[in-house]
């Protein structure tokens, strides 16, 4: 993390949720221009040679981060992609938490949080939840998890829009970001709306900003999503240079009857 540990030291005083709260000022100054508002959005592979790339220099990245860095990548990706199946089952097999923030807001709408009333309200009010809160929760996240001894993540749910992702900066490096997209066939099977097509425009329109963010920076993996579950996950470990390590734990399943993917 930046390394995640200099920042719990430099915040030991401060919590997380007040560099939260810096940095979201920062990013949400009075002065800012409307234009750079985030969109009210918040409730194939590339070229082998650019995946190979992107996927080698993530893991190096992680590898030179200190001692027992795991990966800290992002999921982003059109909602149909079922990016979480993948996030979670690529989580376990790096032996990295898997942070959902729908999760984590979930956690919080019991009545017994502190925020259960400040999330509640925009839940029930169809609002998007506010965003110190969103990072507040994040940051919270991040430094029980370093407490506890977790090396890395796999994040899911957030970034949404390029302020959120500067945002995201301050608290954690990030190694890379996979971006999920879905073939016609997946959306097809997925939405029975008859939708689906001006669904994919509106989320192509409201995403490329991010892309852009997140290519800018060389993080951005594109990732097609395919209607065949088994040929979408062997094509994502070859994407990110996985497969050697599942095809450890693979025989590990074999010969003792264990499986833990």
């Amino acid at each position: 993390m930046i390394g995640l540990s200099r920042l719990i030291t430099v915040t030991a005083t401060p919590p997380l949720f007040r560099l939260a709260r810096l940095a979201l000022s920062r990013f949400y100054s009075p002065s800012a221009s409307a234009a750079t508002q985030p969109q009210a959005d918040y409730y194939y592979y590339g070229a082998e040679s650019e995946s190979e790339r992107l996927a080698a220099a993530a893991m190096a990245d992680s590898e030179g981060s200190g001692p027992n860095r795991g990966v800290q990548w992002v999921f982003i990706g059109n909602p149909g992609a079922k990016r979480h199946v993948y996030a979670v089952r690529l989580a376990k097999l790096l032996e990295v938490p898997h942070i959902s923030m729908a999760s984590l807001v979930r956690q919080d709408l019991s009545p017994r949080s502190a925020l259960y009333k400040q999330i509640a309200n925009a839940v029930n009010h169809g609002e998007l939840v506010p965003e110190d809160i969103i990072f507040g929760l994040l940051s919270k996240r991040l430094e029980d998890g370093y407490y506890q001894g977790e090396n890395g993540f796999i994040l899911d749910g957030i970034p949404r829009s390029p302020i959120q992702a500067g945002i995201l900066d301050q608290l954690a490096e990030i190694d890379l970001v996979v971006n999920f997209k879905c073939t016609e066939d997946c959306l097809v099977k997925h939405q029975r709306d008859g939708t689906w097509k001006e669904k994919l425009q509106v989320y192509a329109k409201q995403s490329k900003p991010l892309e852009e963010y997140y290519s800018k920076q060389k993080k951005l993996l594109d990732f097609q999503v395919g209607s065949a579950h088994g040929e979408t996950w062997r094509g994502l470990l070859a994407a990110l240079q996985l497969q050697h390590i599942y095809a450890a734990c693979s025989s590990h399943k074999l010969t003792t009857g264990f499986d833990w993917l």
